[in-house]
């Protein structure tokens, strides 16, 4: 196991030193070199310090991907800020809450998100506001200059167990949660990424995650402990992907949600396998999506499994096993309990409990959050609320979420389980599956389904092919077609924003 005790804040400075004209990554076709980023972020860390920051206190961040962005985040690390990203689609009371409850002592935000933020009632009076783009308001202080003025940052780099971000989850059920990362956290992170992308000297990564993301953040430490540079984008587009991972010669994508199901329902080309990618790395390939994909595209996948609280990634399957989720990181250990605390046996479902032998691999807490503290760590292990079961070899499977699921006919229906029987429905782009109220009993089900391009679904005919692949408790009662999700930075759906009405769908039984 390599050396922790850095943190990651370092690694850049001793790489500038030593090949500063490595580029560690382009945008959208820009390029930046290492020791660009090394001179841009002790500027901004040093321009930081100089408007009063001091060590500890949080920064909002309402910025999309850009070269400067990089130079930002490394800026803060630097500096011993504390970085609060933010979704740029958040909007009103979300974003809000996020920025009342982090309570930052700045905010850098693209200059067409400052209406936005403006609007969302926030009350940020007396905390500066650095904007970054064509400026059309009376902002005083610019994010670009910042990067520009030549100082060099003095004194100390922050400790790896020093808070580098305060990470709110989606959101996708209640009150986002502010999970605490540390710089020792960020760097198992990228330590993580190496080994489920067995990357290698030359290689590209595609990133089209959001860094304001975990699945696009922990790509900032790579570059410093890998000989690879990032190949970066706006966002992620599934009709000009591949043109994209081919313009940048990318040896490896990363994928989250359903990324995969996606790309794997766009037309066939004679191109699909004209590019140099090796190595799809990312989390939650369905196993119905697995093989297809990797003859489709001639590529080898590589699944993990992990979460922000838990330095980004817990697992990682590296032996190919078709679904699965692999084995621990070599400092995570990974046990199964039933509702009493109990391990389950050999084969059945229990819940993901996360320890580790490497103090500091787990998060500390949610910011301001006890009570969701208590309840996630708890004897010093991170209760993950996922369900997962163990192969005879002691590979991890994932089940998915122990509360995505709903009470049918009395019995516990795992929405997991449906979504990824009606995505392998060839008509099928993507799908979701919320309860609602039933007329009799606890609930039924719903099903929302966004059809492929260019096919046409009929719903009645959707129902009987499900009936004849689900048992009859999981089949959904209704069925309402969507023309886009709603969905988080990762690609998640935000099922908290689909309707619960029974009115606006086809209902099974109102046709008999």
């Amino acid at each position: 196991m390599s050396d922790f005790d850095t943190g990651f804040a370092g690694l850049l400075t001793q790489a500038a030193r030593t090949d500063g004209e490595r580029p560690f990554a382009r945008y959208n076709g820009t390029p930046l070199t290492v020791g660009t980023l090394d001179r841009q972020s002790d500027s901004m860390a040093a321009e930081l310090r100089r408007m009063g920051l001091v060590p500890g206190d949080r920064v909002a961040l309402m910025l999309r991907n850009s070269p400067a962005v990089l130079s930002t985040l490394f800026g803060l690390a630097k500096a011993g800020l504390v970085w609060v990203p933010i979704n740029a689609q958040q909007r009103g009371d979300g974003l809000r809450y996020i920025l009342e409850h982090s309570d930052p002592a700045a905010v850098l935000a693209d200059a067409d998100l400052v209406p936005v933020i403006a609007d969302c009632g926030a009350d940020l009076s007396g905390k500066p506001l650095v904007v970054a783009g064509a400026d059309t308001s009376a902002a005083s202080l610019r994010l670009e200059p910042m990067l520009e003025c030549g100082t060099r940052l003095e004194g100390a780099l922050p400790g790896p167990d020093d808070l580098f971000a305060i990470m709110y989850t989606s959101g996708t059920t209640g009150r986002p949660k502010g999970a605490q990362v540390t710089h020792r956290m960020m760097r198992l992170a990228g330590e993580a990424v190496a080994r489920v992308s067995t990357a290698r000297d030359g290689d590209v990564l595609f990133v089209w995650e959001p860094l304001y993301h975990i699945g696009g953040a922990q790509m900032i430490v790579l570059p410093l402990i890998r000989d690879v540079s990032l190949a970066m984008v706006d966002r992620f587009s599934a009709s000009r992907f591949w043109d994209q991972v081919r313009a940048y010669g990318a040896t490896h994508i990363h994928y989250l949600g359903g990324i995969l199901q996606i790309l794997l329902k766009q037309p066939p080309s004679p191109q699909d396998h004209d590019h140099p990618v090796r190595i799809a790395w990312g989390g939650g390939c369905p196993k119905e999506t697995w093989t297809p994909f990797e003859e489709r595209f001639g590529v080898q996948i590589r699944e993990c499994y992990g979460m922000t609280e838990a330095s980004s990634i817990t697992t990682c399957n590296d032996e190919g096993s078709v679904g699965a989720v692999g084995r621990p990181m070599p400092w995570f250990t990974v046990d199964l309990l039933d509702g009493s605390g109990a391990p389950v046996p050999h084969g059945a479902r229990g819940e993901i409990v996360v320890r580790t032998t490497l103090p500091g691999a787990l998060f500390a807490g949610y910011f301001r959050n006890p009570e969701a503290t208590a309840r996630t760590l708890r004897d010093g292990a991170l209760h993950t609320g996922d369900l997962g079961s163990l192969l005879p070899d002691g590979t991890l499977l994932f089940h998915g979420r122990m509360t995505d699921s709903m009470r049918c006919k009395g019995e516990n229906v795992s929405a997991w389980e449906i979504e990824h029987i009606a995505a392998t429905h060839p008509a099928i782009e993507d799908c979701a599956v919320i309860g609602v109220k039933a007329e009799i009993g606890e609930q039924d089900i719903k099903l929302f389904v966004k059809p492929k391009t260019g096919a046409t679904v009929d719903v009645p005919a959707l129902s009987d092919w499900l009936g004849r692949q689900l048992a009859p408790y999981q089949n959904p009662r209704y069925i309402a077609l969507v023309e886009e999700f709603e969905r988080t930075p990762s690609q998640r759906i935000m099922k908290h924003r689909l309707s619960a009405a029974t009115n606006d769908s086809w209902d099974r039984q109102a046709v008999g």
